[in-house]
């Protein structure tokens, strides 16, 4: 399970709402989530497990690395 905290980065707020997707790399084991909208926290949760892949808020693509833990991302 991994955590992405949406901040924007012009208040240091959260984002609330945003509509998160990951796609996770991998010929076998890749895929895409459906879309998790943020919570008042900013915080969208994911039932996966770390590995590489990307991050995208509202389409764009905000982060590419490992996904473990809580990545933070500002947008």
């Amino acid at each position: 399970m991994f955590t992405v905290e949406v901040i924007y980065s012009s208040s240091g707020k959260p984002y609330q709402g945003a509509r998160v997707a990951v796609s996770f790399d991998g010929f076998f084991t890749g895929g895409v989530t459906n879309d998790v909208r943020t919570d008042s926290n900013g915080e969208a949760h994911f039932d996966h497990d770390p590995r590489s892949g990307k991050i995208f808020v509202d389409g764009k693509k905000v982060f590419e690395g490992w996904i473990e833990g809580r990545v933070v991302v500002y947008v």
